[in-house]
């Protein structure tokens, strides 16, 4: 079974972030007003959350979910993000997002096999989450769609990214 000592503390820190960097990809696709984006943002805090209250989450995502409360980890994930995304734009966020959401994925194939489908299956479930937590496209919270094209189309990226984890694809046809 994988754990935080399966990992170097750099790779550590990426698995942490990565509900975060899931959630930014959606966001940078079609970045709504500020009530939307505002919602997309926090869905993957609600996630790690979750996750840590499920008993039936898989033992990675636990500990990943657990881990965010310690001080060192959420340092060296701001420095990560830092390093990857500042002074970035949003389809440059999206692109590196999807670009870091892949290296993941190896590293997950590489370092923990039992578990990466798992985990992989949570990353694109927060993903998902996020672009359903904001309209797209309304004016002050009415109309709009719930899941715009363009984060459809991010969030199939993202199950690429991952090697279409289970659930990918019945989520895409739901949003």
């Amino acid at each position: 079974m994988a754990s935080k000592s399966s990992f170097t503390p750099e790779e550590w820190s990426r698995l942490v972030a990565s509900p975060v960097v899931a959630s930014m990809a959606i966001t940078a696709a079609d970045p709504g007003g500020l009530w939307s984006l505002l919602q997309e943002s926090m869905s993957s805090g609600w996630a790690l959350l979750e996750a840590k209250q499920d008993a039936q989450a898989s033992p990675l995502v636990k500990a990943v979910a657990d881990d965010i409360s310690n001080a060192d980890t959420r340092d060296a994930v701001r420095h990560s993000f830092q390093a990857q995304f500042k002074g970035s734009q949003f389809a440059d966020i999206k692109r590196k997002a999807i670009e870091e959401l892949t290296a993941i994925s190896s590293l997950l194939d590489a370092k923990a096999p039992d578990e990466a489908a798992a985990f992989k299956s949570w990353i694109w479930s927060v993903a998902r989450k996020s672009a359903e937590a904001g309209k797209e496209g309304g004016f002050l919270g009415f109309g709009g769609v719930a899941v715009s094209d363009a984060e459809k189309a991010t969030l199939a990226d993202i199950a690429a990214a991952l090697g279409n984890p289970a659930g990918s694809g019945a989520g895409l046809a739901e949003t």
